[in-house]
Protein backbone atom coordinates (compact mmCIF):
# COMPACT_ATOMS: atom_id res chain seq x y z
CA UNK A 1 0.00 0.00 0.00
CA UNK A 2 0.97 3.68 -0.63
CA UNK A 3 -0.04 6.58 1.39
CA UNK A 4 0.35 10.13 0.68
CA UNK A 5 -1.04 13.44 -1.18
CA UNK A 6 -2.02 12.76 -4.47
CA UNK A 7 -3.85 14.97 -6.96
CA UNK A 8 -7.41 14.32 -7.24
CA UNK A 9 -7.49 13.73 -10.50
CA UNK A 10 -5.17 10.96 -10.10
CA UNK A 11 -6.95 9.52 -6.84
CA UNK A 12 -9.66 7.31 -8.66
CA UNK A 13 -9.86 4.41 -6.95
CA UNK A 14 -7.78 5.09 -4.17
CA UNK A 15 -9.09 5.54 -0.43
CA UNK A 16 -9.49 8.34 1.32
CA UNK A 17 -7.33 8.74 4.34
CA UNK A 18 -9.14 11.80 5.82
CA UNK A 19 -13.23 12.60 6.17
CA UNK A 20 -13.64 15.28 3.81
CA UNK A 21 -16.31 18.23 3.51
CA UNK A 22 -17.38 19.43 0.36
CA UNK A 23 -20.56 21.90 -0.77
CA UNK A 24 -23.94 19.31 0.29
CA UNK A 25 -21.52 17.04 1.23
CA UNK A 26 -19.26 14.75 3.44
CA UNK A 27 -16.64 12.07 2.12
CA UNK A 28 -15.71 9.99 5.02
CA UNK A 29 -12.50 8.58 5.59
CA UNK A 30 -12.27 4.92 4.48
CA UNK A 31 -14.28 5.76 0.94
CA UNK A 32 -13.18 4.77 -2.10
CA UNK A 33 -12.89 7.52 -4.35
CA UNK A 34 -15.21 7.16 -7.72
CA UNK A 35 -14.82 9.33 -10.63
CA UNK A 36 -17.21 11.59 -9.80
CA UNK A 37 -15.91 12.06 -6.44
CA UNK A 38 -12.83 13.15 -8.07
CA UNK A 39 -14.21 15.50 -10.45
CA UNK A 40 -15.92 17.27 -7.20
CA UNK A 41 -12.80 17.01 -4.99
CA UNK A 42 -11.37 19.22 -7.77
CA UNK A 43 -14.15 21.51 -8.33
CA UNK A 44 -13.93 22.58 -4.70
CA UNK A 45 -10.20 23.66 -5.20
CA UNK A 46 -8.57 21.03 -3.49
CA UNK A 47 -5.00 20.72 -5.35
CA UNK A 48 -3.87 17.44 -2.81
CA UNK A 49 -5.41 15.22 -1.15
CA UNK A 50 -4.06 12.21 1.51
CA UNK A 51 -4.93 8.70 -0.06
CA UNK A 52 -4.16 4.92 0.25
CA UNK A 53 -3.56 3.44 -2.69
CA UNK A 54 -3.70 -0.39 -3.01
CA UNK A 55 -1.26 -2.12 -4.43
CA UNK A 56 -0.38 -5.68 -6.05
CA UNK A 57 -1.30 -8.41 -3.05
CA UNK A 58 -2.84 -6.17 -0.82
CA UNK A 59 -6.56 -6.85 1.13
CA UNK A 60 -8.63 -4.01 2.08
CA UNK A 61 -9.23 -3.07 5.55
CA UNK A 62 -12.95 -4.57 6.16
CA UNK A 63 -11.68 -7.99 3.86
CA UNK A 64 -8.76 -8.60 6.11
CA UNK A 65 -10.40 -7.48 8.87
CA UNK A 66 -13.42 -10.45 8.44
CA UNK A 67 -10.88 -13.27 7.55
CA UNK A 68 -9.15 -12.74 10.48
CA UNK A 69 -11.74 -12.39 12.38
CA UNK A 70 -12.98 -15.54 11.19
CA UNK A 71 -10.38 -17.66 11.57
CA UNK A 72 -10.09 -16.69 15.12
CA UNK A 73 -13.61 -17.97 15.50
CA UNK A 74 -14.08 -20.66 17.41
CA UNK A 75 -17.47 -23.01 18.66
CA UNK A 76 -19.76 -20.52 20.60
CA UNK A 77 -19.40 -17.44 18.65
CA UNK A 78 -20.79 -15.28 15.69
CA UNK A 79 -19.64 -12.24 13.94
CA UNK A 80 -20.69 -8.52 13.06
CA UNK A 81 -20.32 -7.66 9.80
CA UNK A 82 -16.78 -5.79 8.77
CA UNK A 83 -16.38 -2.10 9.21
CA UNK A 84 -13.31 0.48 9.25
CA UNK A 85 -11.36 -2.39 9.62
CA UNK A 86 -12.89 -3.78 12.09
CA UNK A 87 -14.71 -7.58 12.86
CA UNK A 88 -16.12 -8.06 16.42
CA UNK A 89 -17.00 -11.37 17.83
CA UNK A 90 -19.70 -12.19 20.29
CA UNK A 91 -20.69 -14.87 22.21
CA UNK A 92 -23.44 -17.12 21.18
CA UNK A 93 -24.35 -18.36 24.62
CA UNK A 94 -23.90 -18.31 28.47
CA UNK A 95 -20.48 -20.15 29.18
CA UNK A 96 -16.98 -19.35 29.54
CA UNK A 97 -14.71 -17.77 27.03
CA UNK A 98 -11.49 -19.93 26.24
CA UNK A 99 -8.77 -18.31 24.45
CA UNK A 100 -5.47 -19.91 23.37
CA UNK A 101 -2.93 -16.75 24.42
CA UNK A 102 -0.01 -17.99 22.42
CA UNK A 103 -2.10 -18.49 19.21
CA UNK A 104 -3.35 -14.27 20.11
CA UNK A 105 -0.01 -13.67 21.30
CA UNK A 106 1.60 -14.80 18.09
CA UNK A 107 -0.64 -13.14 15.66
CA UNK A 108 -0.34 -10.00 16.91
CA UNK A 109 2.99 -10.21 16.40
CA UNK A 110 2.89 -10.97 12.81
CA UNK A 111 2.94 -7.21 11.74
CA UNK A 112 1.71 -3.71 13.81
CA UNK A 113 -0.73 -3.24 11.41
CA UNK A 114 -2.63 -6.92 12.13
CA UNK A 115 -4.16 -6.58 15.38
CA UNK A 116 -6.79 -8.62 17.39
CA UNK A 117 -7.69 -7.79 21.23
CA UNK A 118 -9.81 -10.48 23.66
CA UNK A 119 -11.58 -9.84 26.75
CA UNK A 120 -9.60 -12.15 29.35
CA UNK A 121 -9.54 -15.83 29.11
CA UNK A 122 -12.11 -17.66 30.85
CA UNK A 123 -14.01 -14.81 31.52
CA UNK A 124 -17.74 -15.68 31.65
CA UNK A 125 -19.73 -14.43 29.09
CA UNK A 126 -23.72 -14.14 28.01
CA UNK A 127 -25.06 -13.96 24.55
CA UNK A 128 -24.43 -10.79 22.66
CA UNK A 129 -21.55 -9.79 24.68
CA UNK A 130 -18.59 -8.69 22.49
CA UNK A 131 -15.26 -10.90 23.85
CA UNK A 132 -13.03 -9.81 20.87
CA UNK A 133 -12.18 -7.86 17.78
CA UNK A 134 -10.15 -7.98 14.62
CA UNK A 135 -8.54 -4.63 13.72
CA UNK A 136 -6.62 -3.38 10.84
CA UNK A 137 -4.80 -0.26 11.87
CA UNK A 138 -3.92 0.96 8.07
CA UNK A 139 -6.37 1.04 4.96
CA UNK A 140 -5.10 -2.41 3.42
CA UNK A 141 -2.72 -5.23 4.87
CA UNK A 142 -0.70 -7.41 2.60
CA UNK A 143 -2.55 -10.81 1.74
CA UNK A 144 0.52 -12.64 2.44
CA UNK A 145 0.59 -11.10 5.88
CA UNK A 146 -2.66 -11.69 6.82
CA UNK A 147 -2.67 -15.34 5.71
CA UNK A 148 0.04 -15.96 8.37
CA UNK A 149 -2.12 -14.21 10.94
CA UNK A 150 -5.04 -16.40 9.94
CA UNK A 151 -2.86 -19.82 10.29
CA UNK A 152 -1.51 -18.30 14.11
CA UNK A 153 -4.35 -17.39 15.40
CA UNK A 154 -7.21 -20.53 14.01
CA UNK A 155 -9.86 -21.24 16.33
CA UNK A 156 -8.31 -19.60 18.81
CA UNK A 157 -11.31 -18.31 20.88
CA UNK A 158 -14.25 -20.47 21.20
CA UNK A 159 -17.21 -20.47 24.36
CA UNK A 160 -17.24 -23.38 26.70
CA UNK A 161 -21.05 -23.35 27.16
CA UNK A 162 -22.59 -24.15 30.34
CA UNK A 163 -24.40 -27.43 31.09
CA UNK A 164 -26.60 -28.02 33.29
CA UNK A 165 -25.42 -30.05 36.70
CA UNK A 166 -26.90 -30.97 39.88
CA UNK A 167 -24.99 -30.01 42.60
CA UNK A 168 -24.75 -31.80 45.78
CA UNK A 169 -24.54 -28.60 48.31
CA UNK A 170 -22.85 -30.25 52.14
CA UNK A 171 -22.92 -27.55 54.71
CA UNK A 172 -21.16 -28.20 58.22
CA UNK A 173 -22.65 -26.34 61.42
CA UNK A 174 -20.95 -25.19 64.94
CA UNK A 175 -22.58 -22.83 67.49
CA UNK A 176 -21.61 -19.87 65.91
CA UNK A 177 -23.34 -20.38 62.79
CA UNK A 178 -26.53 -19.07 62.49
CA UNK A 179 -29.22 -20.83 60.14
CA UNK A 180 -30.05 -18.08 58.70
CA UNK A 181 -26.49 -17.63 57.44
CA UNK A 182 -26.70 -21.67 56.23
CA UNK A 183 -29.95 -20.37 54.29
CA UNK A 184 -28.11 -17.21 52.46
CA UNK A 185 -25.85 -19.31 51.73
CA UNK A 186 -27.47 -21.78 49.80
CA UNK A 187 -29.49 -18.51 48.52
CA UNK A 188 -26.28 -17.25 46.70
CA UNK A 189 -25.07 -20.44 45.42
CA UNK A 190 -28.39 -21.24 43.94
CA UNK A 191 -27.69 -17.17 42.17
CA UNK A 192 -24.44 -18.40 41.13
CA UNK A 193 -25.77 -21.77 39.28
CA UNK A 194 -28.77 -19.85 37.73
CA UNK A 195 -26.72 -19.17 34.55
CA UNK A 196 -26.22 -22.23 33.58
CA UNK A 197 -29.09 -23.99 34.07
CA UNK A 198 -27.53 -26.22 37.42
CA UNK A 199 -29.38 -26.56 40.73
CA UNK A 200 -28.96 -27.42 43.80
CA UNK A 201 -30.49 -31.37 43.80
CA UNK A 202 -29.95 -31.63 47.52
CA UNK A 203 -28.58 -30.31 50.70
CA UNK A 204 -27.50 -32.05 53.55
CA UNK A 205 -26.35 -30.37 57.25
CA UNK A 206 -24.20 -32.09 59.18
CA UNK A 207 -21.97 -31.43 62.33
CA UNK A 208 -18.82 -30.27 61.45
CA UNK A 209 -16.95 -33.24 61.70
CA UNK A 210 -14.21 -35.60 59.89
CA UNK A 211 -16.95 -38.46 60.24
CA UNK A 212 -20.00 -36.76 59.84
CA UNK A 213 -18.78 -34.68 56.26
CA UNK A 214 -17.42 -37.79 55.29
CA UNK A 215 -20.62 -39.65 55.20
CA UNK A 216 -22.55 -37.07 53.60
CA UNK A 217 -19.75 -36.96 51.18
CA UNK A 218 -20.24 -41.04 50.49
CA UNK A 219 -24.20 -40.26 50.42
CA UNK A 220 -24.61 -37.28 47.97
CA UNK A 221 -21.80 -39.53 45.42
CA UNK A 222 -24.07 -42.37 45.54
CA UNK A 223 -26.84 -40.15 44.87
CA UNK A 224 -25.64 -39.44 41.44
CA UNK A 225 -24.70 -35.77 41.80
CA UNK A 226 -22.40 -33.72 39.11
CA UNK A 227 -20.55 -31.82 41.38
CA UNK A 228 -20.43 -31.63 45.02
CA UNK A 229 -19.76 -28.10 46.93
CA UNK A 230 -18.63 -28.34 50.71
CA UNK A 231 -19.43 -25.05 53.09
CA UNK A 232 -17.41 -25.41 56.43
CA UNK A 233 -18.03 -23.99 59.28
CA UNK A 234 -14.79 -23.09 59.93
CA UNK A 235 -12.33 -22.42 57.24
CA UNK A 236 -10.00 -24.98 55.66
CA UNK A 237 -6.73 -24.17 56.55
CA UNK A 238 -5.04 -27.29 56.09
CA UNK A 239 -4.57 -30.72 54.71
CA UNK A 240 -5.43 -32.30 57.89
CA UNK A 241 -8.38 -30.34 58.47
CA UNK A 242 -12.36 -31.58 58.32
CA UNK A 243 -12.92 -31.02 54.94
CA UNK A 244 -10.13 -32.78 53.36
CA UNK A 245 -9.93 -34.83 55.87
CA UNK A 246 -13.00 -35.80 55.02
CA UNK A 247 -12.97 -36.17 51.47
CA UNK A 248 -10.15 -38.55 51.61
CA UNK A 249 -11.95 -40.74 54.06
CA UNK A 250 -14.63 -40.96 51.83
CA UNK A 251 -12.38 -42.66 49.22
CA UNK A 252 -11.75 -39.25 47.33
CA UNK A 253 -8.54 -37.32 47.00
CA UNK A 254 -7.17 -33.86 47.19
CA UNK A 255 -6.27 -32.19 43.81
CA UNK A 256 -5.30 -28.43 45.11
CA UNK A 257 -5.51 -27.13 48.39
CA UNK A 258 -5.55 -23.08 48.21
CA UNK A 259 -5.34 -20.61 45.46
CA UNK A 260 -3.39 -17.15 44.61
CA UNK A 261 -6.89 -15.38 44.24
CA UNK A 262 -7.73 -12.65 46.70
CA UNK A 263 -10.26 -12.84 47.83
CA UNK A 264 -10.58 -17.23 47.57
CA UNK A 265 -7.43 -18.43 48.92
CA UNK A 266 -8.54 -20.66 51.16
CA UNK A 267 -10.44 -23.21 48.22
CA UNK A 268 -9.80 -26.55 48.14
CA UNK A 269 -10.80 -28.59 44.81
CA UNK A 270 -10.93 -32.69 44.88
CA UNK A 271 -13.04 -35.06 43.60
CA UNK A 272 -14.48 -38.61 44.36
CA UNK A 273 -15.07 -41.38 41.82
CA UNK A 274 -14.74 -38.38 38.74
CA UNK A 275 -17.13 -36.43 40.50
CA UNK A 276 -15.77 -33.00 41.37
CA UNK A 277 -15.34 -31.76 45.13
CA UNK A 278 -14.58 -28.09 45.75
CA UNK A 279 -14.50 -26.91 49.31
CA UNK A 280 -15.88 -23.36 49.50
CA UNK A 281 -13.85 -19.98 51.05
CA UNK A 282 -15.81 -18.47 53.43
CA UNK A 283 -15.57 -15.53 51.15
CA UNK A 284 -17.87 -17.49 48.93
CA UNK A 285 -20.98 -16.92 51.00
CA UNK A 286 -21.02 -13.40 49.54
CA UNK A 287 -22.52 -12.63 46.04
CA UNK A 288 -19.43 -10.67 45.15
CA UNK A 289 -17.08 -12.29 42.87
CA UNK A 290 -14.02 -14.51 44.35
CA UNK A 291 -11.37 -18.04 43.65
CA UNK A 292 -14.84 -20.03 44.02
CA UNK A 293 -16.30 -18.15 41.01
CA UNK A 294 -13.36 -18.78 38.82
CA UNK A 295 -12.93 -22.51 39.91
CA UNK A 296 -16.97 -23.37 39.64
CA UNK A 297 -17.56 -21.36 36.31
CA UNK A 298 -15.21 -23.94 34.85
CA UNK A 299 -16.76 -26.93 35.79
CA UNK A 300 -19.85 -25.98 35.38
CA UNK A 301 -18.59 -25.09 31.99
CA UNK A 302 -17.40 -28.88 31.65
CA UNK A 303 -13.52 -27.58 31.77
CA UNK A 304 -10.94 -29.37 33.65
CA UNK A 305 -9.33 -27.48 36.14
CA UNK A 306 -5.33 -28.99 37.01
CA UNK A 307 -2.74 -27.16 39.71
CA UNK A 308 -1.31 -25.54 36.70
CA UNK A 309 -4.16 -23.62 35.79
CA UNK A 310 -4.86 -22.57 39.86
CA UNK A 311 -1.38 -21.78 40.26
CA UNK A 312 -1.76 -19.41 37.42
CA UNK A 313 -4.32 -17.29 38.37
CA UNK A 314 -2.19 -15.05 40.49
CA UNK A 315 -1.76 -12.41 37.76
CA UNK A 316 -5.13 -10.54 37.93
CA UNK A 317 -6.22 -12.82 40.98
CA UNK A 318 -6.39 -9.48 42.94
CA UNK A 319 -10.39 -8.81 43.06
CA UNK A 320 -10.94 -6.50 45.21
CA UNK A 321 -11.00 -3.18 42.37
CA UNK A 322 -12.39 -5.02 39.82
CA UNK A 323 -14.74 -2.27 37.49
CA UNK A 324 -17.43 -4.63 36.53
CA UNK A 325 -18.10 -5.63 40.20
CA UNK A 326 -18.94 -3.67 43.10
CA UNK A 327 -15.79 -2.81 44.33
CA UNK A 328 -15.61 -2.64 48.22
CA UNK A 329 -12.96 -0.26 48.76
CA UNK A 330 -15.24 2.62 47.11
CA UNK A 331 -16.72 5.33 49.01
CA UNK A 332 -20.75 3.82 49.87
CA UNK A 333 -23.17 6.74 48.87
CA UNK A 334 -25.84 7.84 51.11
CA UNK A 335 -28.52 5.65 51.27
CA UNK A 336 -30.62 8.37 53.72
CA UNK A 337 -30.73 11.00 50.55
CA UNK A 338 -28.72 9.51 47.57
CA UNK A 339 -28.00 11.54 44.61
CA UNK A 340 -29.54 10.32 41.67
CA UNK A 341 -29.18 11.31 38.20
CA UNK A 342 -31.65 10.11 35.17
CA UNK A 343 -30.00 9.35 31.38
CA UNK A 344 -32.73 9.49 28.98
CA UNK A 345 -32.00 7.04 25.60
CA UNK A 346 -33.79 8.92 23.23
CA UNK A 347 -31.07 8.22 19.90
CA UNK A 348 -32.32 5.31 18.11
CA UNK A 349 -33.15 5.29 14.81
CA UNK A 350 -36.73 3.25 15.19
CA UNK A 351 -35.77 0.97 12.53
CA UNK A 352 -38.94 -1.52 13.19
CA UNK A 353 -41.35 1.28 12.80
CA UNK A 354 -40.71 1.50 9.32
CA UNK A 355 -39.62 4.81 8.96
CA UNK A 356 -41.15 7.61 10.95
CA UNK A 357 -39.01 8.18 14.78
CA UNK A 358 -41.07 6.60 16.86
CA UNK A 359 -39.84 9.23 19.69
CA UNK A 360 -42.28 11.49 17.99
CA UNK A 361 -45.46 9.13 17.90
CA UNK A 362 -48.58 10.62 19.81
CA UNK A 363 -49.77 8.99 22.70
CA UNK A 364 -52.42 10.72 25.13
CA UNK A 365 -52.03 14.01 23.38
CA UNK A 366 -47.98 14.24 23.73
CA UNK A 367 -44.72 12.72 22.10
CA UNK A 368 -43.10 10.10 23.41
CA UNK A 369 -40.13 11.46 24.28
CA UNK A 370 -41.84 14.30 26.21
CA UNK A 371 -44.20 11.70 28.34
CA UNK A 372 -40.30 10.19 29.31
CA UNK A 373 -39.04 13.87 29.90
CA UNK A 374 -41.75 14.72 32.06
CA UNK A 375 -41.51 11.46 33.89
CA UNK A 376 -38.10 12.26 34.69
CA UNK A 377 -38.89 16.05 35.70
CA UNK A 378 -41.48 15.07 38.10
CA UNK A 379 -39.34 12.10 40.14
CA UNK A 380 -37.07 12.47 42.80
CA UNK A 381 -33.69 13.19 40.83
CA UNK A 382 -30.73 15.21 41.37
CA UNK A 383 -30.17 15.71 36.96
CA UNK A 384 -31.54 14.55 33.74
CA UNK A 385 -29.59 13.85 30.19
CA UNK A 386 -31.25 13.68 27.02
CA UNK A 387 -29.20 11.57 24.84
CA UNK A 388 -30.23 12.10 21.09
CA UNK A 389 -28.98 10.61 17.85
CA UNK A 390 -31.16 9.92 15.22
CA UNK A 391 -33.47 13.47 13.89
CA UNK A 392 -31.86 14.98 16.94
CA UNK A 393 -33.18 18.15 16.54
CA UNK A 394 -36.77 17.62 16.28
CA UNK A 395 -36.77 14.94 19.48
CA UNK A 396 -34.91 18.06 21.50
CA UNK A 397 -37.64 20.51 19.86
CA UNK A 398 -39.94 18.37 22.24
CA UNK A 399 -38.74 18.75 25.41
CA UNK A 400 -36.44 22.16 24.72
CA UNK A 401 -38.76 23.99 27.46
CA UNK A 402 -37.89 21.52 30.40
CA UNK A 403 -35.03 21.46 32.68
CA UNK A 404 -32.80 18.70 31.39
CA UNK A 405 -28.96 18.36 29.65
CA UNK A 406 -29.05 17.28 25.87
CA UNK A 407 -26.17 15.27 24.36
CA UNK A 408 -25.63 14.16 20.79
CA UNK A 409 -24.61 10.38 20.33
CA UNK A 410 -22.70 11.19 16.90
CA UNK A 411 -22.32 7.16 16.40
CA UNK A 412 -25.95 6.36 17.57
CA UNK A 413 -26.48 3.84 14.37
CA UNK A 414 -23.78 1.81 16.23
CA UNK A 415 -26.25 0.53 19.03
CA UNK A 416 -27.32 1.29 22.69
CA UNK A 417 -24.15 1.12 24.29
CA UNK A 418 -22.72 4.22 22.43
CA UNK A 419 -26.48 6.08 23.86
CA UNK A 420 -25.49 5.07 27.16
CA UNK A 421 -21.68 6.13 27.10
CA UNK A 422 -22.81 8.93 25.48
CA UNK A 423 -25.55 9.87 28.53
CA UNK A 424 -22.61 8.79 31.38
CA UNK A 425 -19.96 11.22 29.96
CA UNK A 426 -22.50 13.91 29.87
CA UNK A 427 -23.44 13.66 33.87
CA UNK A 428 -22.42 17.38 35.42
CA UNK A 429 -22.69 15.99 38.66
CA UNK A 430 -21.57 13.62 40.33
CA UNK A 431 -24.19 11.56 41.69
CA UNK A 432 -24.59 8.13 43.85
CA UNK A 433 -26.53 6.55 41.28
CA UNK A 434 -27.58 6.81 37.48
CA UNK A 435 -31.61 5.39 36.59
CA UNK A 436 -31.38 4.57 32.39
CA UNK A 437 -34.55 5.08 31.29
CA UNK A 438 -35.69 4.29 27.48
CA UNK A 439 -37.34 7.63 24.88
CA UNK A 440 -40.25 5.45 24.22
CA UNK A 441 -41.73 3.84 27.28
CA UNK A 442 -44.66 6.81 27.98
CA UNK A 443 -46.42 4.51 30.65
CA UNK A 444 -43.50 4.52 33.52
CA UNK A 445 -44.46 6.98 35.97
CA UNK A 446 -42.39 9.33 38.36
CA UNK A 447 -44.08 7.35 41.13
CA UNK A 448 -42.13 4.21 39.68
CA UNK A 449 -38.76 5.62 39.45
CA UNK A 450 -39.20 6.76 43.13
CA UNK A 451 -40.39 3.33 43.99
CA UNK A 452 -36.71 2.34 42.38
CA UNK A 453 -34.52 4.65 44.07
CA UNK A 454 -36.49 3.68 47.37
CA UNK A 455 -35.51 -0.04 47.01
CA UNK A 456 -31.98 1.21 46.38
CA UNK A 457 -31.91 3.42 49.81
CA UNK A 458 -33.42 0.15 51.48
CA UNK A 459 -30.28 -1.81 51.18
CA UNK A 460 -26.31 -1.43 50.19
CA UNK A 461 -27.29 -4.43 48.59
CA UNK A 462 -28.98 -3.10 46.36
CA UNK A 463 -26.69 -1.82 43.78
CA UNK A 464 -28.59 -2.84 40.90
CA UNK A 465 -32.41 -1.95 40.90
CA UNK A 466 -34.15 -3.01 37.59
CA UNK A 467 -38.12 -2.92 37.43
CA UNK A 468 -40.26 -6.17 36.25
CA UNK A 469 -43.28 -6.96 34.54
CA UNK A 470 -45.05 -9.96 35.94
CA UNK A 471 -41.59 -11.15 37.76
CA UNK A 472 -39.90 -10.21 34.12
CA UNK A 473 -37.10 -7.87 33.97
CA UNK A 474 -37.50 -4.69 32.04
CA UNK A 475 -36.79 -1.10 32.50
CA UNK A 476 -35.92 1.47 33.63
CA UNK A 477 -33.14 0.09 35.91
CA UNK A 478 -30.82 2.10 38.55
CA UNK A 479 -27.07 1.78 38.48
CA UNK A 480 -24.81 2.60 41.77
CA UNK A 481 -21.87 4.84 41.23
CA UNK A 482 -19.61 0.96 41.27
CA UNK A 483 -20.95 0.66 37.86
CA UNK A 484 -20.27 3.69 36.03
CA UNK A 485 -16.56 3.01 34.46
CA UNK A 486 -18.93 -0.57 33.28
CA UNK A 487 -21.26 1.38 31.94
CA UNK A 488 -18.95 4.01 30.23
CA UNK A 489 -17.13 0.76 28.44
CA UNK A 490 -20.16 -0.85 26.92
CA UNK A 491 -20.25 -1.80 23.47
CA UNK A 492 -22.62 -3.11 20.72
CA UNK A 493 -26.73 -2.93 20.77
CA UNK A 494 -26.70 -5.46 23.82
CA UNK A 495 -27.08 -2.42 26.90
CA UNK A 496 -25.40 -3.45 29.79
CA UNK A 497 -27.48 -7.08 30.74
CA UNK A 498 -24.63 -8.55 31.01
CA UNK A 499 -23.43 -6.74 33.96
CA UNK A 500 -26.59 -7.59 35.39
CA UNK A 501 -26.39 -11.23 35.00
CA UNK A 502 -22.58 -11.40 36.23
CA UNK A 503 -24.09 -9.54 39.65
CA UNK A 504 -27.13 -11.41 40.38
CA UNK A 505 -25.96 -11.20 43.94
CA UNK A 506 -26.46 -7.40 43.85
CA UNK A 507 -29.88 -7.05 41.51
CA UNK A 508 -33.03 -6.08 43.38
CA UNK A 509 -36.34 -6.20 41.88
CA UNK A 510 -39.66 -3.55 41.46
CA UNK A 511 -42.35 -5.00 40.03
CA UNK A 512 -43.86 -2.31 38.00
CA UNK A 513 -46.33 -4.21 36.19
CA UNK A 514 -47.44 -4.19 32.28
CA UNK A 515 -45.15 -0.48 31.81
CA UNK A 516 -41.86 -2.01 32.63
CA UNK A 517 -41.63 -4.17 29.25
CA UNK A 518 -44.29 -1.99 26.47
CA UNK A 519 -43.13 -1.85 23.40
CA UNK A 520 -43.71 0.15 21.39
CA UNK A 521 -41.34 -0.59 18.62
CA UNK A 522 -43.96 -1.01 16.05
CA UNK A 523 -46.78 0.64 14.22
CA UNK A 524 -48.80 -2.23 15.06
CA UNK A 525 -47.81 -1.68 18.62
CA UNK A 526 -48.58 1.77 19.08
CA UNK A 527 -51.73 1.65 17.46
CA UNK A 528 -52.53 -1.11 20.46
CA UNK A 529 -51.64 1.28 23.11
CA UNK A 530 -53.85 4.14 21.39
CA UNK A 531 -50.98 6.22 19.30
CA UNK A 532 -50.86 7.96 16.73
CA UNK A 533 -47.61 7.74 14.02
CA UNK A 534 -46.18 11.18 14.22
CA UNK A 535 -46.28 13.46 10.68
CA UNK A 536 -43.65 12.79 8.18
CA UNK A 537 -40.37 13.73 9.59
CA UNK A 538 -38.31 14.02 6.52
CA UNK A 539 -36.55 10.82 6.67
Amino acid sequence: MKFGPVQPEDAEGCVLAHSTKLPGLVLKKGHRLTTADCALLSEAGLETIVVARLEAGDLDEDTAAARLGQAAKGAGLYTDAPFTGRMNLFSDTDGVLVIDETAVTAANRIDPAITFATLANHTRVTPGRMVATAKIIPFAVADELLGKAETAVNSAVCVAPFSARKVGLIATSLPHLKPATMDKTRRILEDRLRASGSHIAAELRVDHTEEAVSTAISQMNASGMDLLILFGASAVVDREDVLPAALERAGGEIQHLGMPVDPGNLLMLGGLNATPVIGAPGCARSPKENGFDWILDRLLAGLEVSTHDITSMGVGGLLMEIGTRPQPRAPKASRSAPKVAAIILGAGKSSRMGGPNKLLAQLDGKSLIRHAAETVRDAELTETVLVTGHLAERVEAEVDDLDLKVTFNPDYADGMAGSIRAGMNALKTDPDAVVILLGDMPRITPEDLNRLIGAYRESSNNLIVTATADGKRGNPVLWDRRFFDALKSLTGDVGARHVIAENSGFVAEVELGDAARLDLDTPQALFAAGGQLPPDDGQ
